[in-house]
């Protein structure tokens, strides 16, 4: 899922060649983002395009060979000009005056001709790793590869690979090869899975003739540098320093012959805008408002001892039983600071929870990609490959992590409190120097761990995301001022985070506090039950099954299951009453209708249900097992296909609490699940009790803080 869909798309056509493009926002002035094709289309600029699109309209295009565009594969349908007048006439299409370009690498040659003939309609250049003819000192890599383009090399490898032969006969070998270059950062697996994935969408002929092309109007040395001298805008370089595409002297002389600035970004590479968006990001808004005279943000400033005492909030989205225990810890916290003004940064679902609490919504929430929709976009039935998922979640966490820096700058917060606020965490790390206030860092689980059919691509791959988390704790360990995690030392599973990585448990152990276990309510005594199923409507002589799967809209499979199971449990148990919980994204009308059964959507205060049932079914989610656990009643519950947390994490604690009976949703079919319910029902339990202190002891740990 993106972080942002386009507003709308179209395409230009000239002499058969389509080229598609698309708009995002509104706002003067306008940036036409440019990528180099055709060995890569629009999407290379993904993590730029929802930031720059809050305030500003933002035109992408896919160049000729790649994305929405079409296919020519002749040699001249790829010359410089034929990509120039492309630009022009998407600038043409949406009818736009004026534009700031930003281009990467070869695509900053075309931007050069379009200033150079098209004067008054480019307000200026930012120009990422530019590739263009003649500067620096060195030549790249490929200029010297190129020097045996066409002979057929047997086993071509390395820079060899950069050959007609091999580009047009081994196209995947070449982009992974050249990707793996460019991408010099460390931990960069999934820009270089997104990088030769964009490649392939084009083809080796194509590839090849756009290597060929600019030799058949390449202009003199004098001529093109006297280009750069007039071109009279702005620009702005920036470029990698270990950069093996486009050398950073040809940045530096770039800038120096236009007259402009130049950002160097030490150890970065090809693709900072991929690798280093945070950076990039805030380099071109500064670029913006220093030279468009626009201004991208607005600001207060307050002398420090007339401030107040404020936090900022975030509770992650996907699973509300989060928002019911952040609630909890910021209702103690407010409690030890009763001068402590807490504001919440928060998506649907979790700002129902907050509402109805009465809690202060930041207007910027507005402005966050959904992170609980890309989940269930995730979803195929009842499985989520959690991991997978949450990588593919790449561009909204930079995307929502650009509104949550604004919204820290402008309000200046003593603290900032992130449940599972992957976004803050991590781009604080890779960005220290943004980090404002003191930072607490919450977690239910610590460590990704492979699932087994994954193989040993999936090991290496946790095992790398585990291994830049530890490495940016030893690096920066003044990032997390205080990380709690929501539960004791023995909910910790015993793996390692990789083969040659620490085991979890020591490592959490020496890095972590820990608050127990937070439900965000105290169960009630069996002496209260009966209360509790009155006033919620539940009848004595009722058996009471409530059905739940979270709030992200996974769950529509499993409670198709459980409803099929419905009348087949009701004919062996004549007093059961089902009450089915969709949650807020799954449309409680397209169940079909049994008497005794009831479906609703979102529940406030589900928790009050969950300890008044005689029996839940539920999926593999911590924070809804945890609360059945400490309300000691029945349940059964499915975990996701898939989904590492709910299979290792989250069964390894509920095994502790001997809490729960785990079912395989493959292998149930609606009798097997029935005759579950009617052994289920209504059965003793004799569970570990769950602390109901968890609130109080995390907000003592914060408090410290404030």
């Amino acid at each position: 899922m993106r972080a942002q869909d386009p507003d709308h798309e179209g395409f230009v056509e000239r002499d058969g060649v389509k080229v598609g493009y698309e708009v995002y926002g509104a706002g003067e002035p306008t940036l036409l983002l440019v990528p180099p094709a055709p060995i890569t289309h629009s999407r290379v600029f993904k993590a730029l395009i929802p930031h720059l699109a809050r305030r500003h309209r933002v035109v992408t295009c896919d160049g000729r060979g790649n994305g929405r565009s079409s296919r020519p594969s002749s040699v001249d349908a790829h010359r410089r000009a034929e990509n120039v007048d492309d630009i022009v006439a998407v600038l043409d299409a949406e009818a736009v005056e004026r534009a700031v370009i930003v281009a990467h690498c070869h695509a900053n040659w075309w931007a050069v001709d379009v200033t150079s003939t098209q004067p008054e309609r480019v307000l200026g250049l930012v120009a990422i790793a530019p590739g263009v003819p003649y500067l620096g000192a060195s030549k790249p890599h490929w200029i010297e590869a190129a020097g045996r383009w066409d002979e057929i090399i047997d086993e071509p490898t390395g820079w060899e690979l950069c050959n007609r032969q091999a580009i047009q006969h081994d196209l995947r070998r070449w982009v992974e090869f050249f990707f793996a270059a460019q991408l010099v950062e460390p931990h960069s697996t999934k820009p270089y899975e997104d990088a030769v994935s964009w490649a392939m969408e084009s083809t080796g002929d194509i590839l090849a003739a756009s290597e060929e092309a600019p030799d058949l109007d390449l202009p003199c040395r004098l001529a093109f540098e006297q280009q750069c001298r007039d071109l009279g805008v702005p620009v702005l370089v920036i470029h990698g320093a270990l950069d093996v595409c486009q050398d950073v002297e040809r940045g530096r002389a770039f800038a120096e012959l236009t007259g402009g600035d130049l950002a160097v970004l030490a150890g970065s590479g090809h693709l900072p805008h991929v690798r280093d968006p945070v950076r990039v990001n805030r380099l071109i808004t500064d670029f913006i408002e220093e030279n468009a005279g626009v201004s991208m943000r607005t600001t207060t400033w307050s002398r420090a001892l007339n401030r107040p005492k404020r936090a900022l909030y975030l509770s992650t989205p996907i699973g509300l039983g989060h928002a019911r225990r952040d609630v909890a810890v910021a209702q103690e916290l407010k409690r030890l600071r009763p001068d402590l003004e807490i504001d919440w940064l928060a998506q649907h679902p979790v700002t129902a929870v907050l509402e109805a609490e009465g809690e202060s919504v930041h207007p910027a929430s507005r402005w966050l990609a959904n992170e609980s929709a890309h989940i269930a976009s995730e979803s195929s039935e009842h499985d989520l490959h959690c991991f997978q998922a949450l990588r593919r979640m790449d561009e909204i966490l930079v995307a929502n992590f650009m509104v949550f820096q604004e919204v820290v700058e402008e309000g200046l917060y003593d603290l900032v409190i992130g449940d599972e606020a992957w976004d803050v965490d991590h781009f604080w790390h890779e960005n220290p120097e943004l980090k404002r206030g003191q930072h607490v860092w919450l977690t239910d689980f610590v460590g990704f761990l492979p699932m087994s059919d994954g193989g040993e691509h999936e090991a290496f791959l946790t095992a790398d995301y585990n291994a830049e988390m530890i490495e940016h704790i030893a690096r920066y360990p003044w990032i997390r001022d205080r990380a709690v995690f929501v539960g004791n030392p023995d909910d910790i599973v015993g793996d390692r985070f990789g083969a040659a990585l620490p085991a979890i448990r020591d490592w959490t152990e020496e890095h972590f506090a820990f608050s127990g276990y937070i439900t965000g309510f105290t169960p009630p005594m069996a002496d209260e039950i009966p209360a509790w199923r009155a006033e919620l409507g539940y009848h004595d002589d009722e058996l009471v099954c409530v059905v739940a799967v979270g709030g992200s809209g996974v769950g529509q499979a499993l409670l198709d299951k459980v409803i099929a199971a419905y009348p087949i449990a009701k004919r062996q148990l004549p007093a059961l009453r089902m009450v089915a919980v969709a949650g807020p994204r799954i449309d409680p009308a397209m169940f079909p209708t049994h008497a005794g059964l009831e479906v609703h959507g979102y529940v406030d205060r589900l928790y009050r249900h969950l300890c008044a049932c005689d029996l839940a079914v539920v999926q593999g989610g911590l924070s809804t097992t945890m609360e059945l656990a400490a309300a000691k009643r029945p349940f059964l519950y499915f975990p996701l296909a898939h989904h590492f947390e709910q299979n290792f994490h989250v069964r390894h604690r509920l095994d502790r609490y001997g809490a729960g009976q785990c079912m395989d949703y493959a292998t149930t079919d609606p009798d097997l699940l029935a005759a579950a319910i009617v052994d289920n029902i209504g059965s003793p339990v004799t569970y570990r009790d769950v602390e109901t202190d968890g609130a109080a002891r995390a907000a003592e740990l914060i408090a410290e803080l404030v």
